[in-house]
Protein backbone atom coordinates (compact mmCIF):
# COMPACT_ATOMS: atom_id res chain seq x y z
CA UNK A 1 0.00 0.00 0.00
CA UNK A 2 1.24 3.48 -0.91
CA UNK A 3 -0.85 6.39 0.32
CA UNK A 4 -1.83 8.73 -2.53
CA UNK A 5 -0.06 12.12 -2.43
CA UNK A 6 -3.17 14.01 -1.32
CA UNK A 7 -3.48 11.75 1.74
CA UNK A 8 0.13 11.86 2.89
CA UNK A 9 0.66 12.76 6.52
CA UNK A 10 3.42 14.93 7.95
CA UNK A 11 6.65 13.73 9.51
CA UNK A 12 5.39 13.88 13.09
CA UNK A 13 1.74 13.05 12.47
CA UNK A 14 0.53 10.23 14.71
CA UNK A 15 -1.25 8.74 11.68
CA UNK A 16 2.15 7.29 10.73
CA UNK A 17 2.17 5.42 14.03
CA UNK A 18 -1.37 4.17 13.40
CA UNK A 19 -0.38 2.91 9.95
CA UNK A 20 2.56 1.00 11.40
CA UNK A 21 0.47 -0.45 14.22
CA UNK A 22 -2.10 -1.72 11.73
CA UNK A 23 0.65 -3.54 9.84
CA UNK A 24 2.00 -5.12 13.01
CA UNK A 25 -1.44 -6.30 14.14
CA UNK A 26 -2.14 -7.68 10.66
CA UNK A 27 1.31 -9.32 10.52
CA UNK A 28 2.11 -7.78 7.13
CA UNK A 29 4.04 -4.95 5.52
CA UNK A 30 3.54 -2.42 2.75
CA UNK A 31 4.64 -3.82 -0.59
CA UNK A 32 5.40 -2.85 -4.17
CA UNK A 33 3.15 -4.13 -6.93
CA UNK A 34 5.72 -6.63 -8.23
CA UNK A 35 9.29 -7.82 -7.85
CA UNK A 36 11.99 -5.84 -9.67
CA UNK A 37 14.84 -7.27 -11.76
CA UNK A 38 17.99 -5.15 -11.84
CA UNK A 39 20.86 -5.79 -14.29
CA UNK A 40 24.25 -6.11 -12.61
CA UNK A 41 25.74 -3.37 -14.79
CA UNK A 42 23.53 -0.92 -12.84
CA UNK A 43 26.00 -1.38 -9.97
CA UNK A 44 29.31 -2.23 -11.61
CA UNK A 45 29.60 -0.40 -14.95
CA UNK A 46 32.34 2.26 -14.78
CA UNK A 47 30.59 4.33 -17.44
CA UNK A 48 27.42 4.39 -15.34
CA UNK A 49 29.41 5.58 -12.31
CA UNK A 50 31.02 8.31 -14.41
CA UNK A 51 27.59 9.53 -15.55
CA UNK A 52 26.30 9.42 -11.97
CA UNK A 53 29.08 11.73 -10.85
CA UNK A 54 29.01 14.15 -13.77
CA UNK A 55 25.26 14.31 -14.43
CA UNK A 56 23.78 13.74 -10.96
CA UNK A 57 26.18 14.25 -8.09
CA UNK A 58 27.90 17.36 -9.45
CA UNK A 59 24.64 18.99 -10.53
CA UNK A 60 22.41 18.33 -7.52
CA UNK A 61 22.44 20.18 -4.18
CA UNK A 62 24.30 18.02 -1.65
CA UNK A 63 24.06 18.41 2.13
CA UNK A 64 27.76 19.02 2.84
CA UNK A 65 27.68 19.33 6.65
CA UNK A 66 25.08 19.91 9.36
CA UNK A 67 24.87 23.64 10.11
CA UNK A 68 25.50 23.01 13.79
CA UNK A 69 28.95 21.57 13.01
CA UNK A 70 30.03 25.11 12.13
CA UNK A 71 27.63 26.91 14.43
CA UNK A 72 29.70 29.88 15.60
CA UNK A 73 31.38 32.74 13.68
CA UNK A 74 34.86 31.65 12.49
CA UNK A 75 34.05 27.93 12.79
CA UNK A 76 35.24 25.81 9.86
CA UNK A 77 35.60 22.24 8.69
CA UNK A 78 37.40 20.66 5.74
CA UNK A 79 35.95 17.56 4.11
CA UNK A 80 36.51 15.67 0.88
CA UNK A 81 33.54 15.20 -1.45
CA UNK A 82 34.04 13.18 -4.65
CA UNK A 83 37.76 13.88 -4.38
CA UNK A 84 37.32 17.65 -4.01
CA UNK A 85 38.70 19.25 -0.85
CA UNK A 86 35.98 21.57 0.45
CA UNK A 87 36.43 24.28 3.05
CA UNK A 88 33.17 25.08 4.86
CA UNK A 89 33.32 28.26 6.94
CA UNK A 90 31.14 30.62 8.91
CA UNK A 91 32.46 34.17 8.61
CA UNK A 92 32.48 36.86 11.29
CA UNK A 93 28.98 37.96 10.25
CA UNK A 94 27.58 34.44 10.64
CA UNK A 95 27.22 33.63 6.94
CA UNK A 96 28.21 30.16 5.79
CA UNK A 97 30.40 29.47 2.75
CA UNK A 98 31.63 26.43 0.81
CA UNK A 99 34.96 26.96 -0.99
CA UNK A 100 37.23 24.76 -3.02
CA UNK A 101 40.13 24.35 -0.62
CA UNK A 102 42.86 25.15 -3.15
CA UNK A 103 45.19 28.15 -3.16
CA UNK A 104 44.82 30.30 -6.25
CA UNK A 105 48.62 30.46 -6.64
CA UNK A 106 49.81 26.87 -7.04
CA UNK A 107 46.90 24.84 -5.70
CA UNK A 108 48.03 23.68 -2.25
CA UNK A 109 45.42 23.47 0.53
CA UNK A 110 45.16 26.53 2.79
CA UNK A 111 43.06 24.73 5.43
CA UNK A 112 42.96 21.33 7.10
CA UNK A 113 40.93 19.68 9.82
CA UNK A 114 38.34 21.71 11.68
CA UNK A 115 38.15 24.35 14.37
CA UNK A 116 37.92 28.12 14.60
CA UNK A 117 39.94 30.48 12.42
CA UNK A 118 39.46 33.90 10.85
CA UNK A 119 42.05 33.25 8.15
CA UNK A 120 43.85 30.40 6.40
CA UNK A 121 47.44 30.37 5.15
CA UNK A 122 48.65 28.21 2.28
CA UNK A 123 51.60 26.06 3.45
CA UNK A 124 53.45 26.42 0.12
CA UNK A 125 54.01 30.17 -0.30
CA UNK A 126 51.98 31.57 2.60
CA UNK A 127 49.20 33.22 0.63
CA UNK A 128 46.58 34.04 3.26
CA UNK A 129 42.79 34.07 2.86
CA UNK A 130 39.99 35.35 5.11
CA UNK A 131 37.22 32.96 6.04
CA UNK A 132 34.90 34.79 3.64
CA UNK A 133 37.27 33.67 0.86
CA UNK A 134 39.00 36.98 0.13
CA UNK A 135 42.74 36.95 -0.52
CA UNK A 136 44.29 38.92 2.35
CA UNK A 137 48.04 38.90 1.80
CA UNK A 138 50.70 37.75 -0.69
CA UNK A 139 54.34 37.55 0.44
CA UNK A 140 56.69 39.13 -2.09
CA UNK A 141 53.78 40.92 -3.72
CA UNK A 142 56.11 42.89 -5.98
CA UNK A 143 56.53 39.68 -7.94
CA UNK A 144 52.84 39.83 -8.85
CA UNK A 145 52.63 43.32 -10.33
CA UNK A 146 49.27 43.93 -11.97
CA UNK A 147 47.45 41.18 -10.06
CA UNK A 148 44.27 42.41 -8.34
CA UNK A 149 43.89 40.54 -5.05
CA UNK A 150 40.12 40.82 -5.27
CA UNK A 151 40.28 38.59 -8.34
CA UNK A 152 42.14 35.77 -6.58
CA UNK A 153 40.04 34.78 -3.61
CA UNK A 154 39.14 31.16 -2.90
CA UNK A 155 36.69 29.76 -5.44
CA UNK A 156 33.24 29.56 -3.88
CA UNK A 157 30.76 26.88 -4.89
CA UNK A 158 27.05 27.66 -5.15
CA UNK A 159 25.83 27.16 -1.59
CA UNK A 160 23.03 27.93 0.82
CA UNK A 161 21.90 27.05 4.33
CA UNK A 162 18.53 25.37 4.80
CA UNK A 163 16.76 22.83 7.04
CA UNK A 164 19.76 22.49 9.36
CA UNK A 165 22.36 21.78 6.64
CA UNK A 166 24.85 23.69 4.52
CA UNK A 167 24.22 22.66 0.92
CA UNK A 168 26.39 23.09 -2.16
CA UNK A 169 26.45 22.19 -5.83
CA UNK A 170 29.90 20.92 -6.83
CA UNK A 171 29.99 22.90 -10.08
CA UNK A 172 31.11 26.53 -10.07
CA UNK A 173 28.51 28.85 -11.56
CA UNK A 174 25.64 26.36 -11.29
CA UNK A 175 22.27 27.33 -9.85
CA UNK A 176 21.24 26.11 -6.41
CA UNK A 177 17.62 25.88 -5.28
CA UNK A 178 17.28 23.59 -2.27
CA UNK A 179 13.53 24.16 -1.88
CA UNK A 180 12.94 23.04 -5.47
CA UNK A 181 15.28 20.08 -4.94
CA UNK A 182 13.46 18.91 -1.80
CA UNK A 183 9.98 19.55 -3.14
CA UNK A 184 7.25 17.82 -1.12
CA UNK A 185 9.68 16.39 1.46
CA UNK A 186 10.69 19.91 2.55
CA UNK A 187 7.80 20.34 5.03
CA UNK A 188 8.79 17.08 6.73
CA UNK A 189 12.35 18.32 7.26
CA UNK A 190 10.95 21.62 8.53
CA UNK A 191 8.80 19.74 11.06
CA UNK A 192 11.77 17.66 12.23
CA UNK A 193 13.51 20.98 13.00
CA UNK A 194 17.15 19.97 12.66
CA UNK A 195 18.13 23.63 13.09
CA UNK A 196 17.45 23.20 16.83
CA UNK A 197 19.56 20.04 17.21
CA UNK A 198 22.99 19.93 18.84
CA UNK A 199 25.96 18.49 17.01
CA UNK A 200 27.74 15.56 18.57
CA UNK A 201 30.19 13.64 16.39
CA UNK A 202 31.00 11.98 13.08
CA UNK A 203 33.14 9.20 11.62
CA UNK A 204 34.27 8.51 8.05
CA UNK A 205 35.36 5.30 6.36
CA UNK A 206 35.45 3.61 2.95
CA UNK A 207 33.85 0.34 1.92
CA UNK A 208 34.11 -2.05 -1.03
CA UNK A 209 30.53 -1.79 -2.20
CA UNK A 210 28.61 0.29 -4.72
CA UNK A 211 27.40 3.58 -3.24
CA UNK A 212 23.89 2.79 -4.51
CA UNK A 213 24.00 -0.67 -2.98
CA UNK A 214 25.13 0.84 0.32
CA UNK A 215 22.23 3.32 0.32
CA UNK A 216 19.81 0.44 -0.19
CA UNK A 217 20.74 -1.02 3.21
CA UNK A 218 18.85 1.87 4.78
CA UNK A 219 15.66 1.41 2.73
CA UNK A 220 14.40 -1.92 4.08
CA UNK A 221 14.05 -3.80 7.35
CA UNK A 222 14.11 -7.27 5.77
CA UNK A 223 17.75 -7.75 6.85
CA UNK A 224 17.37 -6.68 10.49
CA UNK A 225 17.27 -10.07 12.28
CA UNK A 226 20.10 -11.50 10.19
CA UNK A 227 22.55 -8.56 10.19
CA UNK A 228 21.55 -6.77 13.40
CA UNK A 229 20.39 -9.71 15.51
CA UNK A 230 22.89 -9.05 18.29
CA UNK A 231 22.35 -5.27 18.53
CA UNK A 232 19.50 -3.03 19.63
CA UNK A 233 18.16 -2.65 16.10
CA UNK A 234 17.60 -6.37 15.73
CA UNK A 235 16.29 -6.74 19.27
CA UNK A 236 13.92 -3.76 19.24
CA UNK A 237 12.68 -3.48 15.65
CA UNK A 238 10.07 -5.68 14.02
CA UNK A 239 11.73 -7.13 10.95
CA UNK A 240 10.27 -6.97 7.45
CA UNK A 241 7.54 -4.58 8.59
CA UNK A 242 7.54 -0.99 7.38
CA UNK A 243 5.55 1.88 5.95
CA UNK A 244 6.73 3.86 2.91
CA UNK A 245 5.92 7.16 1.22
CA UNK A 246 7.42 8.63 -1.93
CA UNK A 247 8.13 12.34 -2.30
CA UNK A 248 9.22 12.53 -5.92
CA UNK A 249 12.86 11.42 -5.93
CA UNK A 250 12.98 11.25 -2.11
CA UNK A 251 11.25 8.84 0.25
CA UNK A 252 10.30 8.12 3.85
CA UNK A 253 10.32 4.76 5.61
CA UNK A 254 9.10 3.89 9.11
CA UNK A 255 9.87 0.59 10.82
CA UNK A 256 8.01 -0.11 14.10
CA UNK A 257 9.58 -1.11 17.38
CA UNK A 258 8.28 -4.21 19.12
CA UNK A 259 6.62 -2.18 21.89
CA UNK A 260 4.26 -0.46 19.45
CA UNK A 261 1.58 -3.02 20.34
CA UNK A 262 1.43 -1.51 23.84
CA UNK A 263 -0.38 1.44 22.26
CA UNK A 264 -3.53 -0.61 21.80
CA UNK A 265 -5.76 0.42 24.68
CA UNK A 266 -3.00 2.36 26.44
CA UNK A 267 -4.69 5.61 27.48
CA UNK A 268 -1.46 7.33 28.53
CA UNK A 269 0.82 5.90 25.87
CA UNK A 270 2.82 8.19 23.59
CA UNK A 271 1.79 8.08 19.93
CA UNK A 272 4.76 10.21 18.90
CA UNK A 273 6.24 8.67 15.75
CA UNK A 274 9.82 8.69 17.03
CA UNK A 275 8.83 6.95 20.27
CA UNK A 276 7.37 4.03 18.34
CA UNK A 277 9.42 3.53 15.18
CA UNK A 278 12.59 4.38 13.34
CA UNK A 279 11.83 7.15 10.84
CA UNK A 280 14.23 7.13 7.89
CA UNK A 281 14.40 9.55 4.98
CA UNK A 282 16.32 9.16 1.76
CA UNK A 283 17.19 12.62 0.48
CA UNK A 284 18.16 12.10 -3.14
CA UNK A 285 20.81 11.40 -4.17
CA UNK A 286 23.05 10.39 -1.26
CA UNK A 287 21.77 11.26 2.23
CA UNK A 288 20.05 9.03 4.78
CA UNK A 289 18.40 10.69 7.79
CA UNK A 290 17.67 8.05 10.44
CA UNK A 291 15.53 9.66 13.17
CA UNK A 292 15.03 8.35 16.68
CA UNK A 293 13.56 9.77 19.88
CA UNK A 294 16.96 11.19 20.89
CA UNK A 295 18.54 12.37 17.66
CA UNK A 296 19.23 11.79 14.00
CA UNK A 297 21.93 9.85 12.17
CA UNK A 298 23.09 11.55 8.99
CA UNK A 299 24.61 8.94 6.66
CA UNK A 300 26.26 10.48 3.62
CA UNK A 301 27.31 7.91 0.96
CA UNK A 302 29.20 8.69 -2.26
CA UNK A 303 31.23 6.76 -4.85
CA UNK A 304 34.96 6.56 -4.19
CA UNK A 305 36.81 6.17 -7.46
CA UNK A 306 35.36 2.87 -8.67
CA UNK A 307 31.85 1.45 -9.24
CA UNK A 308 32.03 -0.81 -6.19
CA UNK A 309 33.79 1.43 -3.68
CA UNK A 310 32.16 4.14 -1.60
CA UNK A 311 32.86 6.67 1.12
CA UNK A 312 30.64 6.87 4.19
CA UNK A 313 30.36 9.89 6.49
CA UNK A 314 28.27 9.01 9.55
CA UNK A 315 27.22 11.92 11.77
CA UNK A 316 24.96 12.08 14.81
CA UNK A 317 22.96 15.10 16.01
CA UNK A 318 21.14 15.26 19.34
CA UNK A 319 17.57 16.55 19.59
CA UNK A 320 18.54 18.23 22.88
CA UNK A 321 21.97 19.93 22.71
CA UNK A 322 24.42 18.81 25.40
CA UNK A 323 25.08 21.42 28.09
CA UNK A 324 27.15 19.37 30.52
CA UNK A 325 29.72 16.58 30.56
CA UNK A 326 27.25 13.97 31.77
CA UNK A 327 25.00 14.56 28.78
CA UNK A 328 27.95 14.57 26.40
CA UNK A 329 29.12 11.28 27.88
CA UNK A 330 25.67 9.81 27.35
CA UNK A 331 25.69 10.97 23.74
CA UNK A 332 29.13 9.41 23.29
CA UNK A 333 27.62 6.07 24.27
CA UNK A 334 24.64 6.50 21.92
CA UNK A 335 26.80 7.42 18.97
CA UNK A 336 29.23 4.59 19.69
CA UNK A 337 26.33 2.13 19.61
CA UNK A 338 24.69 3.40 16.42
CA UNK A 339 28.03 3.76 14.65
CA UNK A 340 28.97 0.20 15.59
CA UNK A 341 25.71 -1.01 14.05
CA UNK A 342 26.50 0.82 10.80
CA UNK A 343 30.23 0.08 10.57
CA UNK A 344 30.45 -3.38 12.15
CA UNK A 345 27.13 -4.83 11.01
CA UNK A 346 25.85 -3.17 7.82
CA UNK A 347 29.31 -2.47 6.41
CA UNK A 348 30.67 -5.85 7.38
CA UNK A 349 27.98 -7.49 5.25
CA UNK A 350 27.88 -4.97 2.38
CA UNK A 351 31.40 -5.65 0.98
CA UNK A 352 30.22 -9.22 0.34
CA UNK A 353 27.48 -7.71 -1.83
CA UNK A 354 30.17 -5.66 -3.57
CA UNK A 355 32.15 -8.80 -4.33
CA UNK A 356 29.03 -10.54 -5.62
CA UNK A 357 28.37 -7.63 -7.97
CA UNK A 358 31.97 -7.57 -9.24
CA UNK A 359 32.26 -11.30 -9.83
CA UNK A 360 28.68 -12.40 -10.41
CA UNK A 361 27.99 -14.12 -13.74
CA UNK A 362 24.21 -13.97 -13.44
CA UNK A 363 22.62 -11.17 -15.41
CA UNK A 364 20.36 -9.57 -12.80
CA UNK A 365 19.39 -9.29 -9.15
CA UNK A 366 15.80 -9.60 -7.94
CA UNK A 367 14.37 -7.10 -5.45
CA UNK A 368 11.32 -8.23 -3.48
CA UNK A 369 7.93 -6.57 -3.19
CA UNK A 370 8.70 -6.15 0.53
CA UNK A 371 11.80 -4.08 -0.40
CA UNK A 372 9.67 -1.20 -1.57
CA UNK A 373 12.15 1.52 -0.60
CA UNK A 374 14.97 -0.25 -2.44
CA UNK A 375 12.77 -0.47 -5.52
CA UNK A 376 12.07 3.27 -5.32
CA UNK A 377 15.79 4.07 -5.12
CA UNK A 378 16.62 1.85 -8.08
CA UNK A 379 13.77 3.14 -10.24
CA UNK A 380 14.73 6.74 -9.45
CA UNK A 381 18.37 6.30 -10.46
CA UNK A 382 17.56 4.07 -13.43
CA UNK A 383 15.20 6.72 -14.77
CA UNK A 384 17.94 9.36 -14.48
CA UNK A 385 20.51 7.06 -16.09
CA UNK A 386 18.33 5.61 -18.84
CA UNK A 387 18.75 2.02 -17.58
CA UNK A 388 15.98 -0.44 -18.47
CA UNK A 389 14.47 -2.47 -15.64
CA UNK A 390 12.00 -5.34 -15.63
Amino acid sequence: MTIPPQERTGALDTELTRRALRLVLDKTTEMADDVLRVPLHYYRDAKVTEIEESQILRRTPLAIVPSVQVSEPNDYVVRSVLGDSLLVTRDKDGRSHVFLNYCRHRGAKPACGEGSAARFTCPYHSWTYRNDGKLLSVPGSTGFTGMAKDDYGLVELPNTESHGFIWAVLTVGADIDVDAHLGDVGPDLEALNYTSFGYHDYREFESEVSWKGALEAFAESYHFPFVHGESLIGQNALANTSIHDRFGRHHRMGFPFNWITNLEGGANASWDVRDNMGLIYWIYPNIILANSSVGVEVIDILPAGSPTRCTVRHSWLARVPAVDDATRSGYDMIFAAVHAAVRDEDFTMLPQCGEGVRHGQHDHMIIGRNEIGVQHMIRTFADELGIALS
